[in-house]
């Protein structure tokens, strides 16, 4: 995950609706079931739909009253802290 393009999917979903990211990420999951892509391909994938679920994260925090801000640095301690373990 990274934090400037979670950060900027997080803006994007400021700026028009969070349901555009929802489903970008239903269509990535889709495309992870074509059987000829190769294993390259599907952590690209894979690395978009996480960033992606981040934002939604992020956004959600920021939703319950958390600054946008602290909301990233939380969200990417949590991720951070949970790669440690």
């Amino acid at each position: 995950m990274k934090l400037p393009i979670i950060k900027h999917l997080t803006n994007f979903i400021e700026e028009n609706d969070q349901d555009y990211v929802l489903e970008t990420i239903e269509t990535l999951e889709a495309l992870t079931e074509v059987p000829s892509l190769k294993d390259e391909e599907l952590d690209v994938i894979g690395e978009l739909i996480s960033n992606l679920y981040g934002a939604v994260e992020v956004d959600k925090m920021i939703k319950d009253g958390t600054p946008k801000k602290e909301a990233l640095n939380a969200f990417m301690k949590r991720v951070l802290g949970a790669i440690d373990k």
